[in-house]
């Protein structure tokens, strides 16, 4: 098969082009002076661009039919990367008027992994004329990945292209293992953000997404952020400079890029198009979290539900052959393609998780109407991701609600009861922790089971004290508390971790915030939080006495 336009081509030239197929090259020889030949006569004839990509065994893989400027190189994704990062794989082309490989080859060699990117000018005669041969490199200080020779003849270009190879390998592979552990299965990211935030904001955004790979056992390779005045529909940033990036990934053995701005779905149509690496937003990235930690019925509904909602939008296929036809009388047409029959299972996916939930609700409403009748006051706690929230109610309740120091280590709603002097009680409860840009459809998924805080008659806003964005932090709380329309509740401002910053500097912090610090590791630290709770619960009936 050709690859390319064959149209106005004679019978005769297309078998031509189709025996090359059946020519094989000696592992030592990176071309043939034959081979050679062949293909330049048979440019100089059509007029065209003719491209070859050739295996380490000298198999032809595809002969490729260009106009008279490019070639356009098929997928080659099916071949797989080696630990050295190239593709075991090198392109050969015409080039009808002798001129240098251009850009576009040198991104192609780069973007593609390939071994060698090789031109060959055709001369008046169809003889073979200037060779032009480029091959990867690890980057230097300059930032130079390949290296371009010019090789004035063929005929005398006395080249062992295996034990070229191997050194090219042996050399990348090195390069490499400097920066990445090759032997590690997890993840490898390179962190994006293209913004036009202030500066500040950017960085802290950032840093919260480096977290947040850190979370999802990604490791992170390289953070990379460009400051724009407009976002660019397509692909977010520019292609010049999405290429630059790609490359640098590869090179660096990444196979993951994460973005720290919500990805529409024809920029991730895009940006996947230019790169077979793996490429999700944010909002995925706390979806998988999200995943990795539901324990509960629930919240696997509402993590399935979430993502199922998000993927929707962005579901893309390849072709557009006909994968089923439907059958019967009146029933004959075009049928479904394998995108629609994907498109319309998840619909229906959707619509059973969703009654689903909504019967999970209702337990959830019956439990939450039994612990009202009781008339015991509910104390919900609510932060910040990681500010410490689930350590606080283990300290507080004595028990062992799981904690890590990670983002989004507690998922699932945990409810505890907290005893207080007099026989009195209250309900505790720890719900997930919030974020900055929440995704809306984790948002309205655990919307379910944020309903928990409507019962409460007091909440308890945890705060990380030794988290330089606290203030910040404090205002997304707040804002998911108004989007939620539950402000209206009455709240304590709770500055916790306070052992990790210097003690002079927690009175005037709690002073300017009418906040009560505590270390939650420190139950002694408890005393004035317990007693701001008591009087918030039971303050006239304690007055009374």
């Amino acid at each position: 098969m050709i690859h390319g336009n064959t149209t106005g081509l004679k019978p005769s030239q297309i078998k031509a082009l189709e025996k090359i197929y059946q020519r094989r090259l000696p592992a030592v020889e990176v071309l043939t002076i034959e081979l050679a030949r062949y293909l330049t006569e048979q440019s100089r004839e059509l007029r065209r661009q003719i491209g070859l990509i050739i295996d380490r065994g000298g198999e032809v893989k595809y002969v490729i039919l260009g106009d008279d400027r490019e070639i356009v190189i098929p997928d080659v994704t099916g071949f797989a990367l080696g630990r050295s990062g190239l593709r075991g794989l090198r392109c050969i082309h015409t080039h009808l008027k002798g001129e240098p490989l251009s850009q576009d080859d040198l991104n192609d060699l780069a973007l593609l992994r390939l071994d060698v990117m090789i031109s060959l000018a055709v001369g008046e005669d169809g003889s073979p004329g200037t060779v032009h041969f480029a091959h990867l490199i690890p980057p230097t200080p300059a930032g130079q990945i390949h290296l371009l020779q010019k090789i004035p003849s063929i005929y005398n270009w006395k080249f062992d292209f295996a034990a070229f190879v191997r050194a090219l390998d042996v050399e990348l592979e090195a390069s490499r293992s400097e920066t990445v552990d090759l032997g590690d299965s997890r993840e490898k990211a390179i962190l994006l953000s293209v913004s036009q935030a202030p500066l500040r904001e950017a960085e802290d955004s950032m840093d919260e997404l480096a977290e947040l790979a850190r979370t999802a056992d990604v490791v992170v390779l390289d953070r990379i952020m460009q400051r724009t005045r407009k976002l660019h529909p397509r692909s977010l940033m520019g292609e010049g400079k999405l290429k630059e990036v790609v490359i640098s990934a590869l090179h660096k053995g990444a196979t993951l890029l994460v973005f720290d701005q919500d990805l529409s779905p024809v920029q991730v149509r895009t940006i996947s198009a230019m790169t077979e690496l793996k490429v999700i937003d944010r909002s995925q990235l706390i979806l998988d979290i999200f995943a990795r930690r539901a324990h509960t019925l629930d919240g696997k509904v509402q993590v399935e539900l979430a993502q199922l909602k998000y993927i929707l939008p962005r579901l893309t296929g390849r072709g557009t052959a006909m994968s089923r036809l439907m059958g019967g009388i009146g029933g004959r047409g075009p049928g479904e393609t394998k995108i629609e029959i994907d498109r319309r299972r998840i619909r229906d996916r959707i619509r059973r998780l969703e009654k689903q939930l909504a019967v999970l609700g209702k337990g959830r409403l019956q439990r939450r109407q039994r612990r009202i009748k009781t008339g015991v006051p509910i104390v919900s706690i609510v932060g910040y991701t990681n500010a410490g929230k689930s350590t606080l109610l283990n300290a507080l309740t004595q028990s062992e609600v799981f904690t890590e120091n990670l983002l989004f280590a507690t998922l699932d709603t945990s409810t505890r009861r907290l005893r207080f002097p007099e026989e009195r009680e209250v309900i505790i409860t720890d719900t997930v922790g919030f974020i900055r840009q929440l995704p809306k459809s984790l948002l309205g998924a655990f919307k379910a089971t944020l309903e928990e805080l409507a019962d409460a008659h007091l909440l308890l806003h945890v705060v990380d004290l030794s988290n330089p964005r606290f203030e910040e932090q404090i205002r997304a709380v707040d804002r998911i508390l108004q989007d939620l329309e539950l402000y209206q509740i009455p709240r304590i401002l709770v500055f916790n971790k306070i052992d990790l910053i210097p003690a002079e500097e927690v009175a005037p912090l709690c002073r300017r915030f009418e906040a009560i610090a505590v270390s939650a590791h420190r139950r002694e630290t408890f005393s004035d939080l317990l007693r701001e709770m008591e009087e918030r619960c039971w303050g006239q009936e304690i007055r009374g006495n």
